[in-house]
């Protein structure tokens, strides 16, 4: 980047560092969002919580298939790709 671009371009450097952060915080959640060991524990609190008798049997069937959908998507997510 030259001199002149580069000033030209200096009234975008916040716009560009605050795109640059919420990308950041985007990818973060999305790794959380999937991580295995995040999701095995909720599934843990859920299961107690079903057994403290604080949820209902189908609000936890419900939020468990949710939860191992989120599993399994993040599986396939990371699997490597074979085809070619």
């Amino acid at each position: 980047m030259g001199l002149f671009s580069g000033l030209l371009l200096l009234p975008l450097a916040p716009v560009r560092g605050v795109i640059w952060v919420a990308e950041k915080v985007n990818e973060a959640a999305d790794r959380e969002l999937h991580d295995p060991h995040v999701i095995r524990a909720q599934l843990a609190a859920l299961n107690q919580e079903l057994e403290d008798g604080n949820i209902s049997l189908e609000e936890f069937e419900r939020e468990e298939e949710e939860l191992l959908d989120r599993l399994h998507a993040g599986r396939v997510r990371t699997a490597p790709n074979h085809r070619r």
